[in-house]
């Protein structure tokens, strides 16, 4: 199953380089489109520009998000730097400027290579700008161990996918990304010069602007009042967020990772939205640390089971389960369904019972500006919407209840998707990522399975603060976003 498909049906011309418009992938290790790019520049015996955007324009953009990807331009500007690839990293300065600047180095290229990603605008992205261009533009999916193309449909809950992936990964499980493709490069692949006219137009970010100054963010047209978080983007910081989490967390995961005062959730989620960090990486990494092979699934059956398949101790088979069942089932759900983000994408059964409901009365109705303010009367689902503004996540557990009470509390479950979205996208630093929307939509329905009726859920799976409490351990989490550990912050 190729990971490469044609976008247009342009030529491959005889230009003076080759281009990998980098949008996804953001790193320059363990990286399919990175490695294509290279191969396609030796192949034709031409140089690589790597062509690497920020627009402004998108929905949410906040400083919140600009610094994070900033953060990780600048680590790949360092790497391609040392490897002597021209890399041009381009910030819009307002929105609509970076119109024209993939076209204009077109002009002079042999071929496109891009990153196939089935979340957000990018499929259309790409799609547009494959209609635009003059020469042949290859997107290539590096998304999960298992390519998109290798399924047939949108699976519709976790333990079908679970069987497909169970069957089918095998096949794919020994074609890993070069873990260093910079390290060793052709000359050939070194040194081309773009265009002036195109710096002239479309000039490479400042250093203040690849590290994120404040005053350099201030000079944009996106929303100041998403701040920074102290999570820190970039390829870097991901590989020492990961070497932590497997050194430290991993052995733990199974028991400790729902537990909020366990802190044993890996914290990789935004670097592998942004590409600052692949699967097949952080999957090599988990097989060092636990001595395991591929050769060990010769033979293993398959059963859908969630646990046992992998034949790793409880912590590592329930972390690869999240990574590679749950995300690649979300990432498939989008690629097959374009409508993933509609209520209509909801499974059928699920639509009709919230539909039934939606008149129930509510025990409370909170504004948008109640809910995002941390304003309702449950500590514990305010200290979780706390976090997501000053931190940029929800821990795994309380993400699922946060999301079940937004329903109960909004005057209709659409009402309740559009404030999901709304509130998940603006300050999550994985939000708009295929695997976020599939914790949005499991809150109404998706991947779930019906459940005994209840007012305003109907057969939706119900969930309460008051079980939560109960269940995990959350004390010096309540202690940490309450509203008067906040302010001393």
């Amino acid at each position: 199953m190729s990971r490469v498909t044609n976008v247009n049906e342009a030529p491959v011309a005889t230009g003076d380089y080759v281009v990998y418009w980098m949008i996804a992938a953001r790193r320059t290790t363990h990286s399919f489109g990175l490695d294509h790019a290279i191969a396609r520049a030796v192949e034709l015996k031409r140089p690589l520009i790597v062509l690497e955007p920020l627009r402004v324009g998108y929905r949410w953009a906040s400083d919140r998000l600009h610094a994070f990807v900033l953060q990780g331009m600048a680590d790949n500007a360092a790497a391609f730097a040392k490897a002597g690839v021209t890399y041009h990293p381009y910030v819009e300065p307002a929105a609509g400027h970076g119109s024209g600047l993939l076209v204009a180095l077109a002009r002079h290229a042999c071929l496109i290579v891009t990153d196939e990603q089935p979340g957000f605008f990018l499929p259309h992205m790409v799609a547009a700008a494959g209609a635009k261009l003059a020469v042949r533009l290859e997107q290539v999916d590096g998304n999960g161990l298992l390519p998109l193309r290798a399924t047939d449909r949108a699976y519709p809950t976790a333990a079908s996918f679970r069987r497909h992936l169970q069957k089918t990964l095998p096949s794919h499980i020994l074609t890993f990304p070069a873990a260093a493709p910079l390290s060793r490069l052709a000359r050939v692949v070194r040194g081309a010069a773009i265009p002036p006219a195109i710096l002239r137009r479309w000039p490479a970010a400042t250093p203040a602007m690849l590290a994120a100054s404040v005053s350099a963010l201030a000079e944009l047209p996106i929303d100041h009042a998403v701040a920074p978080v102290s999570v820190h983007g970039g390829s870097r910081a991901a590989a020492d967020v990961a070497e932590d989490f497997i050194e430290h967390k991993l052995e733990r995961y199974g028991d400790g990772h729902n537990h909020p005062d366990d802190d044993a959730a890996s914290g990789l989620s935004p670097y592998l939205h942004f590409g600052h960090i692949g699967t097949h990486d952080v999957v090599r990494r988990v097989w060092t640390q636990t001595g395991w092979d591929p050769s060990r699934l010769a033979g293993a059956k398959v059963t859908g089971a969630r646990e046992g398949w992998w034949g790793l101790p409880r912590g590592p088979e329930a972390f690869l389960d999240e990574l590679v069942t749950w995300r690649e089932l979300g990432y498939g759900f989008c690629f097959h369904r374009s409508d993933y983000a509609s209520f209509d994408s909801l499974p059928d059964w699920a639509q009709r019972t919230l539909g039934e409901h939606a008149s129930d009365p509510r025990p409370e109705v909170y504004t948008l500006r109640q809910l995002e303010t941390a304003s309702t009367g449950d500590p514990v689902w305010n200290a979780a919407q706390r976090q997501l503004v000053g931190e940029g996540r929800i821990h795994n557990y309380l993400r699922m209840l946060w999301g079940k009470k937004i329903l109960e509390w909004s005057p209709s479950p659409k009402a309740a998707l559009a404030t999901l979205i709304e509130l998940n996208n603006k300050y999550a630093l994985d939000g708009r990522d295929p695997n976020s929307y599939s914790g949005i939509f499991w809150t109404l329905g998706r991947f779930d399975r019906a459940w005994p009726t209840r007012p305003i859920f109907g057969a939706v799976r119900y969930m309460t603060s008051g079980s939560t409490l109960r269940k995990l351990r959350l004390k010096n989490y309540l202690a940490r976003w309450s509203p008067q550990q906040m302010l001393v912050v």
